[in-house]
């Protein structure tokens, strides 16, 4: 019963955290969705860890543009305080030859979301997802151990104030501990500062999409724009030589009506004789 109960909060807390997403995507977001999504892992059942989301997409090279809009706009609905742009990236080679990449900066609740939902927009563009990988980094246990470091320091800085408050040193002792206690603010505001990146590493989760033009779909579906494709260039080859050999073929054909021409009107038919009628010889 308490397994049951815990299983429960687990599923209200990414429910409640996904929300938004969904808002920006659409509704009928989940429904895109096929048995193909890669399984992820949300900050709830890691807390402490700082994930890295990369997903590389396939899909029609003219729908690229398209799909990458929509992501950019579904970001952009959660607002700056939930999701940034950090990159966007599109080079076009040639109709089947683009390649794109978007980077975000998201709320940690709502990454998981945003990337299920990222796929789904993809594959409603008759998409596919290529890969998913979803890295991490315990943050939680560094910044326990820079708190840990830093009562350090502050304890033996402490120690090292206290023995120059006392009267009586020597210039030498001074110096000394004038050095070490240097030293230790110096390490204190490096640890700080180690301290705020991996803050800001828990507060915002990276995440990047990789689009690349292909085929998608089964083999039936691949093999008749193979084909599609095929007849294409082909004709594409029959237009090239044509247009090629055409202005030749016009110019022979003019200087043949120019020949013909000058034959009949200056030479009287001499040059190219018209065949005459057909006779039989005299019979003995």
């Amino acid at each position: 019963m308490v397994a049951a109960l815990l299983l429960v909060g687990c599923g209200g807390q990414e429910t409640s955290g996904s929300a938004p997403s969904q808002d920006a995507f659409g509704a009928d977001a989940d429904n895109q969705l096929t048995a193909t999504a890669p399984p992820e892992v949300g900050p709830t059942a890691a807390p402490g860890v700082a994930f890295n989301y990369r997903y590389a997409f396939r899909l029609p090279g003219l729908r690229i543009s398209a799909v990458q809009e929509q992501h950019a706009a579904a970001c952009e609905k959660l607002g700056v305080s939930r999701c940034r742009i950090t990159g966007m990236h599109y080079a076009q080679n040639g109709p089947d030859e683009i390649e794109a990449q978007l980077a975000f900066r998201l709320d940690p609740a709502l990454a998981r979301a945003f990337g299920r939902e990222g796929i789904a927009v993809v594959a409603r563009a008759s998409g596919e997802l290529r890969s998913a990988d979803i890295t991490g980094t315990d943050v939680g246990a560094e910044i326990e151990a820079g708190n840990r470091q830093g009562s350090d320091i502050g304890d033996e800085l402490a120690r090292i104030e206290q023995q120059l408050a006392r009267p009586g040193l020597s210039a030498r002792e001074r110096t000394e501990l004038q050095q070490q206690a240097q030293a230790l603010r110096q390490s204190a505001r490096t640890n700080q500062n180690q301290q705020t990146d991996r803050r800001a590493q828990l507060a915002t989760t990276p995440m990047v999409y990789d689009y690349q033009a292909g085929d998608t779909g089964g083999p039936i579906a691949r093999a008749m724009r193979d084909s599609a494709k095929m007849f294409e260039r082909s004709l594409a080859s029959m237009i090239v030589v044509i247009l090629t050999l055409l202005p030749w073929i016009v110019l022979a054909l003019l200087i043949w009506l120019l020949l013909r021409w000058i034959n009949r009107r200056f030479l009287g038919g001499a040059l190219i004789a018209a065949p005459g009628p057909k006779t039989n010889p005299p019979e003995a």
